[in-house]
């Protein structure tokens, strides 16, 4: 089924405001899972609402928390989302780097003890907007550990995404937003919801078998993800969770904690601080265009830059809608009761 974006975003801010989630919290956590369905990635979109307020029903997420300054300096920030929602502490972290950044030309903000944050993009994507560009490493401290080392087959590491975003003028941001690990868990509970397969070479079974079947990896004993690339990602997910986890003042993903807590080092420049804003657009825009002026694989096929399949997503959703399996509809309509909604209360925002 297909729902339109103006309509699930006041259905998802009514169930998380009935969970008691305070204005403008409620919004800003619908904002950003729809805004992710919008842009095609649906692993981290409305699919999370029913994990989201198990968890506040469990305490491991708290509700209308704020971020809290441990240290600061002119230059950097740790902060101490005290276990907030992420989209509120993501967004609350990254206004405050951009801010710094814009007055001294960097910024590291270390953000620590937050809620799921959600797409790592997002960030990215704000940042560029604001003519800065970005890198963010994100870690799991506990309840997220999925992944399995290079030669190994049970799980020791998160997804342990790296986000990256530069500004463009005049055009979409370039946005890089990838986990070290083969496939994000949320396109496995996607599959698993919709009933079809992963794709090879992406998870392991409680055996340590390699299998496509989603519900593997969540049976008992559970499964595990792969490393992209074998040791290459393995390596880059050791470094994400030094930076994300220890460095942080969070953890690394430590088995003894069992809440789904996100910790974040973003790196933040001005670029204006390097050189001219025209000469690094420019320089930008050359190279941009250089890249897509490759002779192309197949006759019909075209080059994109990291950023444009999502703004493509979103020009096509915004129209067309929202397409939503009936598993994921359901748990969004099962989970509107749970809180004590009407579907039709719920729709009506």
């Amino acid at each position: 089924m297909r729902i339109p974006s103006e309509r699930l975003k006041p259905l998802v801010a009514s169930i998380f405001a009935a969970a008691g989630c305070r204005p403008p919290e409620d919004e800003r956590i619908a904002h950003y899972l729809v805004e992710s369905n919008l842009a095609g990635h649906d692993s981290h979109g409305v699919i999370r609402v029913p994990p989201y307020v198990r968890w506040v029903r469990e305490g491991s997420v708290q509700p209308n928390q704020q971020l809290r300054v441990v240290f600061e300096n002119d230059a950097i920030a740790v902060v101490d989302g005290q276990f907030g929602f992420g989209q509120v502490m993501g967004e609350a972290a990254i206004k405050l780097g951009i801010a710094k950044a814009a007055k001294h030309g960097v910024a590291v903000v270390a953000l620590r003890n937050s809620g799921h944050l959600g797409r790592i993009g997002d960030w990215a994507e704000m940042a560029a907007h604001a003519n800065k560009v970005s890198l963010h490493f994100v870690n799991t401290s506990g309840g997220g550990i999925l992944v399995a080392p290079h030669g190994g087959s049970q799980r020791r590491l998160s997804a342990n995404p790296i986000a990256a975003g530069v500004p463009v003028s005049g055009g979409t941001p370039l946005i890089v937003d990838l986990s070290t690990c083969t496939i994000a868990e949320g396109k496995i509970k996607v599959a698993y919801n919709k009933g079809v397969t992963v794709p090879d070479h992406c998870i392991l079974d409680g055996q340590g078998q390699p299998t496509n079947d989603p519900k593997a990896f969540y049976a008992t004993p559970p499964g595990a993800i792969l490393p992209m690339a074998g040791h290459k990602g393995y390596a880059l997910g050791l470094v994400v969770e030094m930076l994300a986890g220890a460095l942080t003042g969070g953890s690394c993903s430590n088995p003894k904690t069992t809440r789904v807590a996100n910790n974040m080092l973003t790196i933040l420049l001005d670029p204006t601080c390097f050189q001219s804003e025209p000469e690094f657009a420019a320089e930008v825009e050359r190279f941009l265009f250089f890249v897509k002026s490759s002779e192309k694989a197949t006759p019909n096929g075209e080059i994109l830059i990291p950023g444009e399949p999502e703004e493509r997503s979103r020009t096509r959703r915004r129209s067309e809608g929202i397409e939503l399996d009936e598993t994921t509809w359901k748990q969004l309509l099962d989970t509107c009761q749970l809180v004590g909604l009407s579907t039709k209360e719920a729709e009506q925002g």
